[in-house]
């Protein structure tokens, strides 16, 4: 587990001054993105969708703003997050790659305090205080952004120059103590999104949280933590660039879900935490209608989807000795497909297609198909008399959620599809191993960290998938192995006049097609490598005080660029010309690299002054390289020429100034 405060985070540049909490989460070994303007995240070889992230026990779904530039999580409200990449404990469910928990943290309960935020692209005000002295306090957090006048700067082929876009953000968090012994605490979360191109189309997405959590001493070797809340997520989007086809579009995910968490200390040599947790879904897969006098559309709407998935855990951690402990878990999930549905049956024997369907089914209501199954977790840990460490772990996961998308990163017009009759949940498991030992009088962690991680029921897409509106998505989809493996080397330095950390990971994530009833897998049913996979990656986190108030901070990130199929060449068949591309993902694009710059200058410390404030300048990308995010193709006079695009292609000066009250 990963763990970082948000103070020892502050500092590090970020592209526009903007501290941003995903940024650093890709900053750590084992974490990776296809590029800039990425808004997903991929840990040890998973998907994006594989990733539970938490913000105070809610689901986030859609983790950015603005094409990924920012996180969707106000930094000056969050108190720390811990990031599980393996032996993630039983508690937590429902993805198979890891759990990034954010917690916020409560307001102050002594005096009114608060802070601003003034950047290049957004603004941030966030103020605390108590409510009843001592007994409850509040925090609230607001950030947006004024980002239109960027957009008018790009050059008029971009054809974005008459674009705009932007987002705002809202936190609100109100902690009461009933007594020493007991805690209550209310979020609430909401976040806006909305960008266009032109004056002929609009995109939209939204994220909203709210919950209740309740801590209760209930005697000195019992505690307890039960949360109820719920979770929203949509996108809406509509086009007019062609008046016949013009649409409007939306996807929208409700849930509600309740958990419980106990954590009995039996002795000093034993912890057990055990639980049970529920979520109920309500996903409305997709719904369009015409836009405009002249659409030639017709109205059309998915079946709405309901589930439920239920989940009871145990795990017991226990000090053998001081030096060797042992942790040993395990999670039952049940998930329920509720109906009203309709759904369809195919033969057995062949891949599902509309030539195949044998029968239609209409279910009224209840549960109309069950998955169930264990996930266990066991991990060791021995210390040795040097400041040196062993710990070795291992992991089973399932998933009962899918990601339909037709790009490598989180795009505002993915949907997410529950696993039904005819689509089996994801499953994984994991092992990994490591050793750390501190040096230099225990200011240095180093470690080395192995593993080997399995992926089944992964989604592939079939050739010409049509993933938007589709009444049997089940016929475009593909049931793909996967199986990534590796290694990361991590110095880490918390304190001090010079601290951050520098790693490097080798790793790889490799996919197959084995079922029997494809007739023609990808790169006939071999391992290929997927979208994501990048072997090598280096990665440099520091920062340099001079002297309490001023410091130099720098970020440096290399790594190999990511897979893709090029076209090779052009050939003539029944009157028609076609493309013939090389196997999956047999190339790369050039690898990246990126260095980015800032100065800081931290607050007064004159106790009598009313407000204190800091300043950052920087530059992102200092170097100005233009590092390849994708490649397109073009026909030009009979002649296929491919090209490179770059997000940020030129050095970018930022300034960021931050008072507080």
């Amino acid at each position: 587990m990963e763990r970082l405060e948000i103070s020892a985070i502050k500092n590090i540049p970020t592209a526009f001054g903007e501290v941003d909490i995903m940024r650093i989460v890709m900053s750590l070994p084992g974490v990776k993105s296809v590029g800039e303007a990425s808004t997903g995240f991929n840990v040890r070889g998973g998907s994006t969708d594989q990733n539970l992230i938490l913000f105070n026990e809610g689901t986030l779904y859609n983790p950015t703003h603005l094409f990924g530039f920012f996180s969707a999580i106000n930094p000056d409200v969050v108190k720390d997050m811990e990031l599980y990449k393996s032996s993630i404990p039983a508690q937590y469910g429902g993805r198979i790659s890891s759990v990034l928990d954010i917690n916020s943290r409560e307001g102050n309960k002594k005096q009114f305090k608060g802070a601003v935020s003034l950047g290049v692209l957004t603004s941030r005000l966030t103020v605390e205080g108590p409510l009843f002295k001592e007994k409850t306090s509040f925090i609230l957090g607001g950030r947006t952004t004024y980002s239109d006048w960027i957009l008018k700067q790009l050059p008029e082929k971009s054809g974005y120059k008459n674009g705009n876009a932007g987002f705002y953000d809202l936190n609100a968090t109100i902690a009461h103590k009933f007594n020493d012994r007991s805690n209550l605490y209310v979020n609430g979360y909401f976040s806006h999104d909305r960008f266009s191109f032109s004056k002929e189309d609009y995109y939209s997405y939204q994220n909203a949280n709210a919950s209740a959590k309740w801590r209760q001493l209930i005697n000195p070797t019992l505690t307890s933590t039960l949360t109820a809340g719920y979770d929203h997520y949509d996108y809406s989007t509509w086009d007019i660039t062609q008046e016949s086809h013009g649409y409007n579009l939306s996807f929208g995910i409700n849930q509600f879900y309740g958990k419980s968490l106990f954590t009995w200390y039996p002795s000093n040599e034993h912890t057990v935490d055990f639980g049970l947790s529920s979520t109920y879904y309500m996903f409305s897969p997709g719904k369009q209608t015409p836009r405009g006098e002249n659409s030639l559309l017709l109205s059309d709407q998915l079946q709405k989807e309901k589930a439920v998935e239920s989940a009871i855990f145990l795990s017991e951690k226990w000090e053998i000795t001081p030096d060797l402990s042992i942790q040993a878990g395990i999670r039952y999930t049940l998930f329920n497909v509720l109906g009203p549905r309709e759904y369809f049956l195919y033969e057995k024997q062949e891949l599902p297609s509309l030539a195949n369907i044998t029968d239609t089914v209409h279910r009224n209501g209840g549960s109309y198909k069950t998955y169930h199954g264990a996930e266990y977790r066991i991990s060791a840990r021995y210390e040795f008399p040097n400041n040196m460490s062993v710990k070795i772990g291992y992991n089973t996961m399932r998933q009962y959620l899918h990601k339909l998308s037709n790009t490598t990163t989180i795009s505002p017009t993915d949907t997410w599809k529950l696993s039904d009759q005819n689509i089996r949940p994801q499953n994984g498991s994991q092992i990994a191993a490591g050793i750390y030992k501190n040096l230099l009088h225990n200011t240095l962690e180093a470690s080395i960290e192995i593993y080997y991680k399995t992926m089944n029921n992964y989604l592939d897409y079939r050739s010409g998938a049509e993933l938007i509106m589709n009444h049997h998505i089940e016929t475009d989809v593909l049931e793909t192995k996967g199986k990534a493996y590796g290694a990361e080397i991590m110095f880490r330095k918390d304190y001090g006049t010079l601290n951050g950390w520098v790693s490097y990971t080798y790793s790889r994530t490799k996919l197959r097609q084995k079922d029997k009833r494809i007739s023609e897998p990808v790169n006939n049913g071999n391992w290929y490598p997927a979208d994501y996979d990048k072997p090598h990656e280096f990665k440099l986190v520091g920062n340099y005080k001079f002297t309490h108030r001023f410091s130099f901070s720098l970020n440096c990130d290399y790594s190999t660029g990511r897979p893709i199929t090029l076209p090779v060449s052009k050939y003539q068949y029944a009157n028609g010309e076609y493309v013939y591309y090389t196997d999956r993902n047999q190339n790369r694009i050039s690898d990246f690299f990126r260095v980015d710059t800032s100065f800081n200058i931290e607050p007064s410390h004159h106790l009598t002054l009313l407000t204190h404030s800091s300043i950052s300048f920087g530059i992102y990308n200092l170097t100005g390289r233009k590092n390849t995010y994708s490649i397109y193709f073009q026909n030009e006079n009979g002649r296929l020429k491919g090209y490179k695009m770059a997000i940020f292609g030129v050095p970018i000066p930022y300034v960021s100034y931050n008072i507080k009250f």
